[in-house]
């Protein structure tokens, strides 16, 4: 009941994500549209970040999940009969702004329920099955449109998936009577968000934009260099589908490239939570992060060689790799920072504030493409993933928990 709704959640939508630029394409969207288009995904998760840390905080994590997945039921639908592009876009706004409540759901039961050292492994186990789902989904594609040669077949599928889930949590055991909550203690205290040791001292339960100012000095800061990491990795989702539309692959082969980045993306995401927990957030959030920038680096330069599709594959590889390595460390950071006993608040605006890197990222490929070139946008997004690292390197050790010697 904790990871097995996320995993029908994102297997349902990484079965989408790879075709909206393609159905975007085959509606009359040229490669900026498209791009635009497929941005509307993550805006639509930064808008109902705010609303849904609202939502969880007064009617619990399993109504917004369940009025969530109702609503993005009518999402998907309006996907699949979308007369025109402008339906079509608001319909993925509308599925991105459900994701945002079910995922901010899920992040605050975790916050509560687990104890801190072994935080980081049970959030990556999360971020698992959210990989999980973008691992399986694309090939899962590949097969509905080899049967049935139709991208809305994977909107079908999709929608499937929301039905199931939405049963499961309904009629399913309850997890937040089963799990009682746990005492973590928070290391910010102060209005000035500044690293202190201590709890939050009271526990009355603030307003959202309250809480906004309460704890601006960390979002500004380590919230920031988050972002960057959702920007590169909103970016990765955006970029390989264009790549390979670029370079006259078909709908099918792009799938399956994407496929084969989310399964090695998958096959990491433990990993990550070890290292954070044994290690420190630092050691999985760093490498991620330039082994990603450098890969869009390195991916800019080979649009126009012999071997195009080649590189496009392994550096798909890559980049899977990259992220797979920061699997959880945005659910982990965030639930560091944030206060014990009432922390959907600020996770809606911890998420709010790297959803909107997230959400930037596919806009300034579109704006950057439509100015200049594909492989320009590529550059830029492999220097913003590069001043990410530089920014976790500065922040990571200042507000992250401090490991005591005999741990």
């Amino acid at each position: 009941m904790v990871y097995l709704p996320t995993i029908l959640f994102s297997m349902g939508e990484g079965a989408v994500i790879p075709l909206i630029p393609v159905i975007a394409a085959n509606m009359g969207a040229d490669v900026a549209a498209a791009a635009l288009v497929a941005s509307a995904l993550v805006i639509g998760q930064l808008c109902g970040n705010l609303p849904a840390g609202w939502a969880v905080a007064r009617i619990g994590e399993r109504f917004t999940m369940v009025i969530a997945g109702v609503i993005s039921m009518i999402a998907v639908v309006g996907m699949v009969l979308a007369p025109v592009i402008a339906v079509f876009a608001a319909s993925v706004f509308l599925l991105g702004f459900c994701a945002a409540a079910f995922g901010l759901a899920r992040h605050a039961f975790m916050t509560t329920r687990v104890p801190l050292e072994f935080r980081a492994r049970s959030l990556s186990l999360l971020g698992g099955s959210f990989r999980l789902g973008i691992f399986v989904g694309p090939f899962v594609t590949a097969a509905l449109l080899q049967v049935f040669g139709d991208e809305h077949a994977a909107t079908w599928f999709f929608l499937g998936c929301l039905v199931v889930m939405v049963l499961l949590v309904l009629f399913g055991p309850d997890p937040e009577k089963t799990s009682p909550p746990v005492v973590n203690h928070s290391p910010l205290a102060e209005d000035s968000g500044e690293a202190v040791s201590g709890s939050i001292p009271t526990f009355e339960r603030v307003g959202i934009f309250r809480t906004m100012w309460r704890f601006r000095g960390v979002l500004r800061r380590l919230g920031l260099a988050a972002a960057s990491l959702s920007a590169v990795r909103s970016a990765r989702q955006v970029v390989l589908p264009l790549w390979g539309v670029s370079l006259g692959l078909d709908a099918q082969t792009i799938a399956l490239v994407v496929g084969v980045s989310g399964a090695i993306d998958f096959a990491l995401f433990y990993a990550s939570g070890q290292v954070m927990d044994r290690f420190g957030r630092l050691w999985a959030a760093m490498p991620a992060m330039v082994l990603m920038g450098t890969g869009f680096l390195v991916l800019s330069v080979t649009h126009d060689g012999e071997a195009a599709v080649l590189w496009f594959g392994m550096l798909a590889a890559v980049l899977g790799v990259g992220n797979g390595l920061s699997s959880g460390i945005l659910l982990t950071l965030g639930a560091d920072v944030a206060p014990a006993q009432d922390p959907a608040p600020f996770l809606g605006s911890w998420r709010t504030l790297t959803d909107a890197g997230g959400a930037a990222a596919p806009l300034i490929v579109s704006g950057v493409t439509a100015i200049a070139s594909l492989s320009v946008a590529s550059a830029v997004v492999g220097v913003i993933g590069l001043l990410g690292a530089a920014g976790f390197i500065r922040w990571i050790p200042r507000f992250s928990p401090r490991r005591s010697p005999g741990d």
